[in-house]
């Protein structure tokens, strides 16, 4: 059975065993009508069953996407999300992604004007994004201060550092969409998440719920912010203690370990917003550093003379970082390896849309379908790469 009924006199979809078919599909088909405009019931013409209107991505639709409002609006929203990420990255040592809590301002925000869309308010969020991957550069950057390379931070090399990863990144993702999105199974939970919250700030105006829905994320964002406000100047003002830390001794060979506990709103948010498995993640780390390896190596020492905390900090930052910081190496480099046969495969999918593209067939694709040519995507890239040669040859010097 397919989308069309052919109607006899009477109509077949209205009477007799079409309409208890019409009835078991009424939740996907709206309407049977004639394609003339008539009565269908009157008419020996095909009737139509038409389905629900959807958004509409065909090459011929024109929608408000990239617009100066949303950039503004993106750019902003990035600005105070990259401070904020900046600051909870160097506190708590993680960042948290922007998409979400982005998407649901530019939602409240995009609905007090009558011809916002869906994909202005995904470019504002797009746009916001950044601020998630930007932050990153802090564990980055600081670790040549830490080896003694450098002494200072120089801005316009910081800044090019910023700006060519930034462009390559969105360079190989066009590749990568296909291999990582399209045909992929990974369940990309916030990006699904996201995509909820976008579509609940494209509903139409008759929605009063899902309007309601926007406008009490936006206030549970604004109410969060001020209550942790709050909270940080009764702490600075030293009305009662946010923290708890206790040094202590184990056994009799001057085996140390240690506790410290803080009560932060904002950290309370990083861990609504990473989520259970990464706060689980980061609890067995912790279990791990400060349960067996602090009392493990600062058993080595012998030493129990010095004080307990000090012993404790030292043993961490000379020992127990390292041991984090070499499987996040592994893990670095087991990702390479895991990108490889996706990177293949996204590479060639890219080339079939350029044949594709010579051929005459591009305005034939959805616009959802469309990348930028992967013969430009190589010229970038390969422009990125001669200030980046630069960049290894400064340091190397």
């Amino acid at each position: 059975m397919t989308r069309f009924g052919i109607c006899a006199s009477p109509c077949w979809a209205q009477n007799g065993p079409g309409r208890q078919l019409l009835k078991a599909f009424s939740a996907h088909l709206s309407r049977c009508s004639d394609p003339a405009g008539g009565d269908c019931r009157a008419s020996s013409a095909p009737c139509i069953l038409t389905p629900p209107v959807r958004p509409d991505y065909s090459p011929l639709s024109v929608r408000a996407e990239l617009t100066i409002r949303g950039i503004i609006i993106g750019v902003i929203i990035t600005l105070v999300f990259t401070a904020a990420n900046v600051y909870f990255g160097l506190k708590a040592g993680l960042t948290f992604s922007t998409s979400i809590p982005a998407a649901v301002i530019s939602m409240a925000i995009l609905k007090g004007f009558r011809d916002a869309t869906v994909q202005e308010n995904n470019i504002v969020q797009t746009v916001a994004s950044a601020a998630g991957t930007l932050s990153s550069i802090i564990f980055v950057l600081p670790g040549l201060i830490m080896i003694g390379w450098w002494t200072e931070f120089p801005f316009w090399t910081s800044f090019l550092i910023c700006a060519l990863g930034g462009i390559l990144g969105v360079m190989y993702s066009i590749p990568l969409r296909r291999a990582l999105v399209t045909n992929s199974d990974l369940p990309y939970p916030e990006g699904v998440a996201c995509a909820e919250v976008l579509k609940v700030g494209s509903s139409d105006k008759t929605h009063a719920a899902d309007i309601e829905h926007g406008r009490a994320g936006l206030l549970a964002v604004l109410w969060g912010a001020i209550v942790a406000a709050v909270f940080a100047v009764i702490v600075a003002t030293q009305v009662f203690a946010s923290d708890v830390a206790q040094a202590f001794r184990i056994g009799r060979r001057g085996a140390v370990s240690g506790y410290d506990f803080s009560l932060s709103f904002a950290l309370l948010a990083i861990g609504h917003l990473v989520g259970l498995s990464v706060g689980i993640a980061m609890l067995i780390g912790a279990l791990i550093g400060w349960g067996w390896g602090v009392p493990h190596y600062s058993a080595m020492f012998n030493d129990v003379t010095t004080a307990a905390g000090q012993l404790a900090q030292s043993t961490w930052s000379k020992k127990v970082r390292f041991v984090g910081a070499g499987a996040i190496g592994v893990s670095a480099i087991w990702t390479l390896l895991k990108l490889v046969k996706p990177v293949a495969q996204g590479l060639a999918g890219a080339m079939a849309a350029s044949r594709a593209r010579k051929a005459g067939r591009a305005d034939t694709l959805p616009i959802t379908e469309r990348d930028i040519p992967i013969g430009i995507v190589g010229v970038v890239t390969l422009v990125c790469m001669l200030p980046i040669g630069w960049l290894l040859g400064y340091f190397g010097n």
